[in-house]
């Protein structure tokens, strides 16, 4: 008697950044024949350009604010010049050594990653892919003469994760050297003597903090009333007042019309005929999708205005063997949420148990100091109705641990569902903020009630302790 075995799935996935590389992973694990092809390196822009880089660079910010703070826990720096008297050093930046060990760090993370893709099965190829139909990747390797070096990938799923670039404004052209994208900044080898920030979302205002607390006098421009439009305003609000207190200027409501180089550095000017001259303009303005020229409409696949892949919860786009994670996809541009969408994509194809990806459960985090961390519904969506909930803020300079670290600034706020106190949502601003709101993310997503939180023992002192603190201060009386 002859037993016909079901053939090996194969995957292909187009881009190596969180959501291939996830993907990857995922369908090695299940035994399905993958087939990765990345262009620039493993790890994609995330890993080399945009996340880790820059929140290494931002890890440094840390470390010299942290250094500047010292002295209010009685912590003094000292040394005897040649005549033998006690001076204060200045605390300087290497802005070459910290930007090359980012991009140090970075290649590892991309190398190491590719290493756990071979270790697992999956094949790497390097070169420029594009879709040829639903079910088949062509790639230009590069290997022989130009255009001549092809591979042809067939597969049963195709996962496209091709990331995005910076959006870039022809009156304010960026030219590597002045005017500068996000990926660009790690070629300086000088602090800024002025950085014009444009743009105060969250990239704008994460590389405004962290060049502030490296020394360079920092001009943001807004053209919105206030910076981190789209947050919480009681965090906004935390972050615009230390950015003044440090030294920052904040021009809010005003656009700039362009920023063009000078001889010596750059001027921009805004859309009233005010000019603010700099040493240097990062454009921080958004983003656009990498989506063009890979044959994705031909394939039948869906795009938005923007030129975004349109999704569903399990990240397949409008056609069945077709898949998009990541900032390419019209779903929350994090990598976390990439990573998931990778996964999820390949556990959809393959007929493994899926959960699809709920975006009010996601924790995000903006890398200021002190950072903003936040998960589920809004204090906005309450106020205008959307969902009934009870809201509790109370401040960080309360927390016992705080005070003993010297933090002033930051508050911990709860969302909790009206009448049964299920937590839907909260909002942490403080040091390591990212590394609180995993315990309000696990409420959210298990539905856990604000006495459920209370009756964890955080340890005291610790600034998680505002966590249940706020907590028991909700207590719903049964």
């Amino acid at each position: 008697m002859a037993y016909e075995f079901e053939r090996t799935q194969r995957i292909a996935i187009l881009g190596g950044g969180p959501g291939g590389y996830e993907a990857a992973l995922a369908g090695a694990q299940l035994g399905a024949e993958v087939t990765l092809v990345e262009r620039a390196g493993v790890g994609g822009a995330a890993v080399l350009t945009d996340v880790v880089p820059s929140k290494t660079l931002i890890a440094t910010a840390e470390a010299t604010n942290a250094i500047r703070g010292a002295a209010d826990l009685g912590v003094q720096f000292y040394s005897r010049g040649d005549s033998g008297r006690i001076v204060r050093p200045e605390i300087t930046v290497n802005l070459a050594a910290v930007n090359a060990r980012l991009m140090r760090l970075a290649q590892q993370q991309s190398d190491d990653m590719k290493s756990q893709l071979i270790k697992a099965g999956v094949r790497v190829i390097e070169g420029e892919g594009r879709l040829d139909g639903p079910q088949r990747l062509v790639v230009s390797t590069g290997k022989g003469v130009a255009g001549t070096d092809f591979d042809e990938i067939d597969a049963d799923t195709v996962i496209v994760s091709v990331g995005a670039r910076p959006r870039l404004l022809d009156s304010a052209m960026p030219d590597g050297k002045r005017i500068l994208t996000w990926t660009q900044l790690y070629t300086l080898d000088q602090t800024p003597e002025h950085l014009i920030v444009v743009g105060s979302g969250v990239t704008g205002a994460e590389f405004a903090s962290a060049y502030t607390a490296l020394g360079a006098k920092v001009t943001l421009i807004s053209s919105r009333d206030r910076v981190l439009p789209g947050e919480d305003e009681d965090a906004a609000r935390v972050i615009e007042d230390v950015f003044k207190r440090n030294g920052m200027t904040v021009l809010s409501k005003s656009r700039a019309q362009s920023v063009k180089t000078t001889k010596d550095g750059v001027v921009a000017t805004l859309q009233d005929g005010t000019t603010v001259d700099g040493s240097h303009c990062l454009m921080a303005v958004g983003s656009l999708p990498n989506t063009e020229n890979l044959g994705l409409e031909e394939a039948g696949v869906q795009l938005t205005e923007s030129g975004h892949i349109r999704v569903n919860r399990v990240a397949r786009t409008s056609m069945p063997s077709i898949y998009a994670a990541g900032d390419c996809s019209d779903f929350f541009p994090l990598a976390s949420v990439a990573s998931m969408q990778g996964r999820t994509a390949v556990f959809h194809a393959m007929g493994d148990g899926v959960t699809p990806i709920e975006l009010r459960n996601v924790a995000s985090n903006i890398f200021t100091q002190p950072e903003i961390a936040t998960v589920g519904w809004t204090q906005k969506q309450i106020e205008d109705g959307l969902v009934q909930g009870t809201i509790y803020k109370l401040p960080l300079a309360s927390n016992p641990r705080a005070k003993m670290m010297g933090i002033k600034d930051g508050f911990v706020k709860l969302f909790a569902r009206t009448g049964s106190g299920t937590v839907i949502g909260g909002v942490i601003v403080a040091p390591n903020a990212s590394e609180l709101i995993i315990s309000v993310a696990l409420a959210v997503e298990h539905r856990l009630t604000v006495d459920q939180i209370a009756r964890a023992f955080s340890v005291y002192p610790s600034l998680t302790g505002s966590i249940t603190d706020a907590a028991r201060a909700m207590h719903i009386v049964h």
